[in-house]
């Protein structure tokens, strides 16, 4: 009797290892640099031509068709596929931008033509997001989506934290044409690395949708309705953004006035949670799969909270940005996990949509808080509206804990190294020995 041998597959690349992957992350780190170069120089370039209040009127006009756009944005990424969105998007960013350049270089154009670049890139941001989100498990093993997050979180942090400073350093140097010359530059780098992707085809890739786009996304949202995973996680995502966003887009620098820490402090504040934030990127890069992801999700977004409510009663400055350090970690944590679920519970035909409504709270709905955030501040100071922005936040990881589909929800394992086959066992004898295994 002969024996057989114990075999089994390779495990799957290491996303930090796959080509695919590193094209990717390279495309999406330059565009990234590009968003923060851009935005600085716009700021800029509009402040020194306008009044404050017209500045801002143009820094906010990309909002209006971002929010509106971005539902049929995810709708047009699954239609006609993300990679074909995200190269048409930064094409289209890198040509507006160096158009703007080359016109800054020649001429001097009022705040009219900043407003209609700004609206462009609105338009274009609600076809890029989507798409972007839609793009890893189209080039990564699902196992290996999580850790994908992670790395996307870091070049994420890396762009917010070398972009401006490079921004910045061109404006000094050469004026906001040349800022503006970088930024389109950036853009035009992801183009290469995006078309040297090969996607993963989908299942009946190949049927074409019979509806518009409208008709895919009321698909999409009716996908999102009836799944006992993702739905609820939506409303987690839209609470915790409606926690999060005002106190530290509005309150801090109210906060930082009163404590009289200055722009300086709100810039030590800000830096400390990116610090944080970036840490739980590298955690979840490191580790590529957090045991019990739900569960843990919902204790950070509440442990998150109490740092948030603690932020405003700190007089020091020193000790807040050790607190906003744990915010950080904590809220960049539960985001990364967030993120992470969304890859790997969405069938990735709908993927586009989804990511779409899960970045419509962040990028629309809580934008909107904006205005009530700087009432109550004024009216009540900066403690209690850290307080109650904290406990919105705080429900949305109770809510979290209390949905089981989400508590109990988990990313995939990776798998484990290749068995080696196992020698084949002598047969006992007699004498208690053992024998050679017969041949034939």
């Amino acid at each position: 009797m002969t024996t057989t041998t114990t075999t089994t597959t390779a495990a799957a690349r290491p996303a930090h290892r796959s080509p695919q992957v590193l094209r990717w992350l390279g495309a999406y780190t330059a565009s990234t640099l590009g968003d923060s170069v851009y935005h600085l120089a716009l700021a800029w370039t509009a402040v020194s031509n306008g009044t404050p209040a017209q500045a801002g009127l143009v820094m906010a006009v990309s909002a209006v068709p971002r929010a509106l756009l971005l539902l049929v944005g995810g709708a047009i990424a699954d239609r006609l596929g993300p990679r074909r969105v995200v190269i048409a998007s930064d094409t289209v960013r890198a040509l507006v931008v160096l158009g703007l350049a080359a016109t800054l270089f020649l001429a001097t154009p009022g705040l009219w033509a900043l407003a209609a670049v700004a609206l462009v890139f609105g338009v274009v941001d609600a076809l890029f997001l989507p798409a972007v989100g839609a793009l890893p498990p189209r080039i990564a093993e699902h196992d290996q989506l999580a850790r994908v997050q992670g790395m996307r979180g870091l070049a994420h942090r890396l762009g917010a934290v070398l972009g401006a400073p490079l921004g910045g350093l061109a404006v000094a140097l050469g004026g906001t044409a040349t800022a503006f010359g970088i930024a389109g530059t950036l853009f035009a780098l992801s183009l290469p690395l995006l078309g040297a992707l090969r996607l993963r085809p989908l299942p009946h890739e190949d049927r074409a949708s019979d509806g518009t786009a409208l008709s895919d996304l009321a698909a999409g949202l009716r996908y999102l309705r009836g799944h006992r995973t993702l739905g609820p996680l939506m409303i987690v995502v839209l609470l915790a953004d409606l926690g999060f966003v005002g106190p530290l887009n509005v309150g801090l620098a109210v906060l930082s006035d009163q404590r009289g820490w200055d722009a300086t402090g709100i810039g030590w504040v800000l830096a400390g949670f990116g610090v944080g934030a970036a840490g739980a990127s590298l955690l979840l890069t490191v580790k590529g799969r957090i045991p019990r992801a739900g569960t843990v999700m919902g204790w950070t977004m509440v442990l998150g909270a109490v740092s948030i409510g603690a932020l405003a009663h700190v007089p020091q400055l020193a000790l807040a940005g050790l607190v906003a350090v744990s915010i950080g970690l904590l809220a960049g944590l539960s985001g990364a996990l967030c993120n992470a679920l969304v890859q790997t519970e969405c069938d990735p035909a709908y993927l586009g949509r989804v990511s779409a409504v899960s970045s419509l709270g962040s990028l629309g709905i809580a934008p909107l808080s904006f205005p009530v955030t700087g009432a109550a501040v004024g009216l009540w100071g900066p403690g209690p509206v850290f307080v109650v922005s904290a406990a919105v936040c705080a429900l949305s990881g109770a809510y979290a804990l209390l949905v089981p589909a989400l508590r109990g929800a988990e990313l995939p394992k990776q798998p484990g190294p290749p068995e080696q086959p196992r020698p084949a066992e002598a047969a006992p004898n007699c004498r208690g020995g053992s024998a050679p295994p017969k041949q034939g």
